[in-house]
Protein backbone atom coordinates (compact mmCIF):
# COMPACT_ATOMS: atom_id res chain seq x y z
CA UNK A 1 0.00 0.00 0.00
CA UNK A 2 1.32 4.00 -0.59
CA UNK A 3 2.93 4.71 2.74
CA UNK A 4 0.57 8.21 2.75
CA UNK A 5 -2.78 6.63 2.02
CA UNK A 6 -1.71 3.76 4.67
CA UNK A 7 -0.81 6.57 6.99
CA UNK A 8 -4.83 8.27 6.01
CA UNK A 9 -5.80 5.00 7.20
CA UNK A 10 -4.19 4.86 10.18
CA UNK A 11 -5.37 8.03 11.65
CA UNK A 12 -8.97 7.21 10.24
CA UNK A 13 -8.90 3.50 12.07
CA UNK A 14 -7.76 5.51 14.95
CA UNK A 15 -9.90 8.03 15.00
CA UNK A 16 -12.92 5.84 14.22
CA UNK A 17 -11.71 3.31 17.26
CA UNK A 18 -12.91 6.09 19.49
CA UNK A 19 -16.34 7.25 17.90
CA UNK A 20 -17.43 3.66 17.98
CA UNK A 21 -16.45 3.43 21.94
CA UNK A 22 -18.63 6.43 22.67
CA UNK A 23 -21.32 4.67 20.56
CA UNK A 24 -21.58 1.83 22.85
CA UNK A 25 -19.57 -0.70 20.88
CA UNK A 26 -16.46 -2.33 22.42
CA UNK A 27 -13.87 -1.45 19.72
CA UNK A 28 -10.06 -2.14 18.67
CA UNK A 29 -7.18 -0.75 16.38
CA UNK A 30 -5.65 -3.02 14.32
CA UNK A 31 -2.54 -2.47 11.81
CA UNK A 32 -3.35 -5.05 9.59
CA UNK A 33 -5.10 -8.41 8.71
CA UNK A 34 -2.53 -10.31 10.27
CA UNK A 35 -3.55 -8.22 13.87
CA UNK A 36 -7.15 -8.04 13.24
CA UNK A 37 -6.96 -12.22 12.90
CA UNK A 38 -5.11 -12.60 16.13
CA UNK A 39 -7.14 -9.90 17.81
CA UNK A 40 -10.38 -12.32 16.70
CA UNK A 41 -8.97 -15.00 18.19
CA UNK A 42 -7.99 -13.66 21.17
CA UNK A 43 -11.79 -12.80 21.58
CA UNK A 44 -13.03 -16.34 21.04
CA UNK A 45 -12.91 -19.18 23.54
CA UNK A 46 -12.38 -22.32 22.47
CA UNK A 47 -15.46 -24.85 22.38
CA UNK A 48 -17.41 -21.44 20.98
CA UNK A 49 -20.01 -22.14 18.52
CA UNK A 50 -19.24 -20.21 15.35
CA UNK A 51 -21.22 -18.61 12.79
CA UNK A 52 -20.08 -16.18 9.77
CA UNK A 53 -21.34 -13.54 7.20
CA UNK A 54 -20.17 -13.79 3.92
CA UNK A 55 -17.16 -11.69 3.97
CA UNK A 56 -14.25 -11.02 1.47
CA UNK A 57 -12.62 -9.62 4.60
CA UNK A 58 -12.26 -12.99 6.62
CA UNK A 59 -11.59 -14.54 3.33
CA UNK A 60 -8.62 -12.39 3.37
CA UNK A 61 -7.88 -13.15 6.71
CA UNK A 62 -7.90 -16.99 6.61
CA UNK A 63 -10.68 -17.36 9.28
CA UNK A 64 -12.88 -20.01 8.04
CA UNK A 65 -9.73 -22.29 8.11
CA UNK A 66 -9.32 -21.33 11.83
CA UNK A 67 -12.99 -21.50 12.57
CA UNK A 68 -12.99 -25.17 10.85
CA UNK A 69 -10.82 -26.62 13.96
CA UNK A 70 -11.74 -28.89 16.06
CA UNK A 71 -11.30 -26.12 19.05
CA UNK A 72 -14.74 -24.74 17.67
CA UNK A 73 -18.15 -25.87 16.88
CA UNK A 74 -18.20 -23.90 13.31
CA UNK A 75 -21.62 -23.47 11.29
CA UNK A 76 -19.79 -24.09 7.93
CA UNK A 77 -21.88 -22.04 5.16
CA UNK A 78 -19.21 -22.91 2.68
CA UNK A 79 -19.51 -26.64 2.53
CA UNK A 80 -20.99 -27.80 -0.69
CA UNK A 81 -24.84 -28.26 0.08
CA UNK A 82 -27.71 -27.13 -1.37
CA UNK A 83 -29.99 -24.03 -0.78
CA UNK A 84 -32.91 -25.52 1.41
CA UNK A 85 -29.49 -26.77 3.51
CA UNK A 86 -27.69 -24.00 3.58
CA UNK A 87 -31.07 -21.80 5.04
CA UNK A 88 -31.19 -24.30 7.68
CA UNK A 89 -27.21 -23.41 8.48
CA UNK A 90 -28.05 -19.81 8.50
CA UNK A 91 -30.97 -20.44 10.62
CA UNK A 92 -29.39 -22.55 12.88
CA UNK A 93 -26.34 -19.72 13.28
CA UNK A 94 -28.67 -17.89 15.01
CA UNK A 95 -28.16 -19.61 17.79
CA UNK A 96 -24.42 -19.57 17.57
CA UNK A 97 -22.05 -18.36 20.95
CA UNK A 98 -20.27 -15.26 18.47
CA UNK A 99 -21.20 -14.10 14.50
CA UNK A 100 -17.93 -12.85 12.97
CA UNK A 101 -18.36 -10.57 10.41
CA UNK A 102 -17.26 -7.53 8.35
CA UNK A 103 -19.83 -4.66 7.43
CA UNK A 104 -20.83 -2.93 3.75
CA UNK A 105 -20.27 0.68 5.85
CA UNK A 106 -19.63 2.31 8.76
CA UNK A 107 -20.73 6.15 8.96
CA UNK A 108 -18.40 8.90 10.85
CA UNK A 109 -21.28 8.56 13.38
CA UNK A 110 -20.99 4.95 14.37
CA UNK A 111 -23.88 3.76 12.22
CA UNK A 112 -23.17 0.21 10.97
CA UNK A 113 -25.26 -0.06 7.72
CA UNK A 114 -25.81 -3.52 5.85
CA UNK A 115 -27.36 -4.94 2.75
CA UNK A 116 -27.94 -8.59 2.19
CA UNK A 117 -29.35 -11.21 -0.33
CA UNK A 118 -30.97 -13.94 2.21
CA UNK A 119 -30.49 -11.11 5.30
CA UNK A 120 -28.58 -13.81 7.30
CA UNK A 121 -25.85 -11.16 8.02
CA UNK A 122 -28.36 -8.42 9.17
CA UNK A 123 -30.14 -10.72 11.07
CA UNK A 124 -27.61 -12.02 13.23
CA UNK A 125 -25.80 -8.71 13.62
CA UNK A 126 -29.03 -7.35 15.71
CA UNK A 127 -30.61 -10.39 17.62
CA UNK A 128 -29.32 -14.18 18.02
CA UNK A 129 -25.74 -14.59 18.86
CA UNK A 130 -24.41 -13.76 21.95
CA UNK A 131 -21.39 -12.11 20.39
CA UNK A 132 -20.86 -9.90 17.61
CA UNK A 133 -17.52 -9.29 16.16
CA UNK A 134 -17.31 -6.72 12.89
CA UNK A 135 -13.43 -6.76 11.41
CA UNK A 136 -13.69 -3.41 8.97
CA UNK A 137 -11.03 -1.92 7.33
CA UNK A 138 -10.92 1.70 6.83
CA UNK A 139 -11.78 1.76 3.39
CA UNK A 140 -15.54 1.09 4.79
CA UNK A 141 -15.55 4.19 6.49
CA UNK A 142 -18.04 6.93 4.82
CA UNK A 143 -19.69 10.03 6.09
CA UNK A 144 -23.04 9.21 6.57
CA UNK A 145 -26.12 7.24 5.96
CA UNK A 146 -26.53 8.32 2.02
CA UNK A 147 -22.65 7.96 1.69
CA UNK A 148 -23.43 4.09 2.88
CA UNK A 149 -26.07 3.71 0.95
CA UNK A 150 -24.19 4.69 -2.42
CA UNK A 151 -21.40 2.63 -1.53
CA UNK A 152 -23.71 -0.63 -1.13
CA UNK A 153 -25.10 0.22 -4.67
CA UNK A 154 -21.14 0.60 -5.89
CA UNK A 155 -20.06 -3.09 -4.61
CA UNK A 156 -23.39 -4.53 -5.64
CA UNK A 157 -22.07 -5.98 -8.95
CA UNK A 158 -19.08 -7.69 -6.97
CA UNK A 159 -21.01 -8.90 -4.11
CA UNK A 160 -23.25 -10.57 -7.09
CA UNK A 161 -20.69 -11.70 -8.88
CA UNK A 162 -19.27 -13.04 -5.71
CA UNK A 163 -22.13 -14.88 -5.03
CA UNK A 164 -23.13 -16.47 -8.42
CA UNK A 165 -26.43 -14.21 -8.63
CA UNK A 166 -27.14 -13.58 -12.04
CA UNK A 167 -28.39 -10.42 -11.44
CA UNK A 168 -28.57 -7.57 -13.87
CA UNK A 169 -25.36 -5.59 -12.24
CA UNK A 170 -23.05 -8.29 -13.29
CA UNK A 171 -23.91 -7.54 -16.63
CA UNK A 172 -23.81 -3.68 -16.61
CA UNK A 173 -21.40 -3.37 -13.99
CA UNK A 174 -23.79 -1.06 -12.03
CA UNK A 175 -26.31 -1.28 -9.45
CA UNK A 176 -29.87 -1.47 -11.51
CA UNK A 177 -32.11 -1.05 -8.71
CA UNK A 178 -33.74 -4.19 -9.93
CA UNK A 179 -36.57 -6.88 -8.58
CA UNK A 180 -34.74 -9.76 -10.01
CA UNK A 181 -35.39 -12.87 -8.16
CA UNK A 182 -31.51 -12.99 -8.38
CA UNK A 183 -30.93 -9.86 -6.48
CA UNK A 184 -28.53 -9.46 -3.60
CA UNK A 185 -30.15 -6.64 -2.36
CA UNK A 186 -32.93 -7.50 -0.50
CA UNK A 187 -32.55 -6.95 3.40
CA UNK A 188 -30.95 -3.74 5.24
CA UNK A 189 -30.09 -3.30 8.64
CA UNK A 190 -28.77 -0.14 10.13
CA UNK A 191 -27.42 -0.14 13.71
CA UNK A 192 -27.50 2.88 15.40
CA UNK A 193 -25.47 2.30 18.20
CA UNK A 194 -23.96 -0.31 20.79
CA UNK A 195 -25.61 0.49 23.77
CA UNK A 196 -28.58 -1.84 23.94
CA UNK A 197 -26.87 -4.82 24.75
CA UNK A 198 -24.04 -4.15 26.58
CA UNK A 199 -20.58 -4.95 25.09
CA UNK A 200 -22.42 -7.80 22.37
CA UNK A 201 -20.85 -6.08 19.13
CA UNK A 202 -17.02 -5.56 19.04
CA UNK A 203 -15.59 -4.26 16.03
CA UNK A 204 -12.02 -4.10 14.96
CA UNK A 205 -11.30 -1.12 12.91
CA UNK A 206 -8.12 -1.92 9.94
CA UNK A 207 -5.62 0.78 9.26
CA UNK A 208 -5.82 -0.62 5.33
CA UNK A 209 -7.97 -1.74 2.56
CA UNK A 210 -10.18 -4.93 3.30
CA UNK A 211 -12.97 -6.16 1.22
CA UNK A 212 -15.00 -4.68 -1.27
Amino acid sequence: MNKYKKIKYQLLAKEMVEILKDKGYVSYYAEDKEEAKKKVLNLIPEGASISVGGSETLGAMGMTEEFRSEKYKFFDRFKPMSYEELYEVYRQSLLSDYFVSSTNAITRNGELVNTDSSGNRVASMIIGPKKVIIVAGANKVVENLDEAFRRIEEIAPMNATRVHHKAPCTETGRCMHCESQSSVCNYTGIIRNGRKEKDRITIIMVAEELGF
